[in-house]
């Protein structure tokens, strides 16, 4: 039987990670075995106290500070020993029903490499998530002039990698700016990322989105950074 490795970023979330839990355990994985690899990223509000009833049923790892987002990924893919690799942020803007259709193109053998993309669906942006959204559409139009791609969600949370694909590569990003170099990097190499359209419910800062403005201005610079670059 095939694994599929579901790696879970932590940092602070200590209200929404026994329901994403819940989701994930609840998910349909098309008859894959999941491993569900946790990795707290300093957590300071309590998700340590959380994680803790989890040791035994899941793999958790704890960094002693906040390194950022890409670090905790890093840490989770050289502990993921599944033969698919999926991203699951621990907050509740991605929903687990989505599994089957970011896993199948990769069973069907369509794709290495399926971002699921929040642009594909028409829905209309809340006002208030206006900024996050335009920043999203800038720096994804910006890599597409750069790689040559035509991609609409980079940024997306859900990623989903045959295993090889994403250890073999050299990841240096600590930050958020590990989404524009994992594509980036993806898309020298020549794999091909296939989007599927995915539902999203967007949260606000004051609701605990940590993503900010100068997270999108040192993607731009990964960008050309790694596209560029050798």
């Amino acid at each position: 039987m095939q694994k599929l490795s579901i790696v879970i970023p932590i940092y602070n979330e200590r209200g929404t990670l026994l329901e994403v839990l819940k989701r994930v355990e609840e998910s349909d994985t098309l008859g894959l075995e999941k491993e569900i690899i946790l990795v707290d990223d300093g957590s300071t509000d309590g998700t340590k106290n959380v994680l803790k009833n989890f040791e035994n049923q899941y793999k958790v790892i704890y960094h002693l500070k906040n390194q950022g987002k890409g670090e905790a990924l890093k840490t989770g893919f050289q502990k993921a020993s599944g033969d698919i690799i999926l991203i699951q942020d621990a907050d509740l803007e991605n929903h687990p029903k989505e599994y089957p259709n970011l896993l199948k193109p990769i069973l069907e053998g369509e794709a290495d490499v399926v971002y699921g993309s929040r642009h594909l669906v028409k829905k209309k942006c809340p006002l208030r998530y206006y900024r996050y959204y335009l920043g999203n559409k800038i720096t994804n139009w910006l890599l597409n002039i750069f790689c040559g791609s035509n991609l609409t969600d980079f940024w997306t949370g859900y990623k989903v990698f045959k295993a090889p694909v994403i250890k073999n590569i050299n990841l240096e990003s600590n930050r958020f700016d590990i989404e524009a170099e994992i594509t980036v990097k993806l898309l020298k190499l020549g794999y091909k990322i296939l989007e599927v359209p995915i539902d999203y419910f967007p949260r606000s800062i004051t609701e605990g989105k940590k993503i900010r403005t100068k997270d999108g201005l040192v993607a731009i610079w990964k960008i050309l950074k790694y596209r560029l670059g050798r």
